[in-house]
């Protein structure tokens, strides 16, 4: 993100303010890019995810997934929004909470209080459209891709998710 698209954005203000908020034992969910600054503020690069995702697609508990108190009244797979081709990085004590076929880190829990989500439990009709009105070039230059879904294939999964 360029200063020209976001005049007000500081990645790096923003990744001192996490690290003190986590220095303070606070309690932070960061999510896609709050996510990916979480572990930066921790001394983890973020990396680029194997596979881009845009659309909504199954998530997977993993098996410290299953045992940790957020999720445990969650079911072991369940759909969740993606629009994102990167992921967290991992420091030591990371643990890696759930997983996509496309990615291998979609939530990382950093410390008890510090919970990283790069995938979008908040998606609603709202904000797909929104990401599609303001990211279409995303859905075009990536369409052939595996995990790429199109602006009618994102709109019409997220009513199924909340059908579910």
């Amino acid at each position: 993100m360029n200063k020209e698209e976001c005049p007000h954005f500081d990645g790096k203000k923003e990744i001192a303010f996490i690290k003190k908020t986590i220095d303070q034992n606070k309690i932070i969910l960061g999510v896609c890019l709050g996510a990916q600054f979480i572990g930066e503020a921790l001394g983890a690069s973020f990396e680029h995810s194997p596979n881009r995702e845009i659309g909504v697609f199954p998530l997977v508990l993993t098996e410290e997934g299953q045992q940790d108190p957020v999720f445990q009244n969650f079911p072991k797979t369940f759909l969740v929004g993606h629009w994102h081709g990167d992921m967290p990085g991992l420091t030591a004590d990371a643990k890696i909470l759930a997983i996509t076929e496309g990615c291998p880190r979609q939530v990382v829990q950093y410390t008890p209080k510090v919970y990283g989500f790069q995938c979008h439990f908040e998606f609603n009709a709202k904000a797909i459209e929104g990401m599609i009105e303001n990211c279409a070039s995303e859905l075009e230059e990536y369409k052939n891709l595996p995990y790429i879904q199109s602006a009618q294939q994102c709109l019409l999964s997220l009513k199924l998710v909340r059908c579910s």
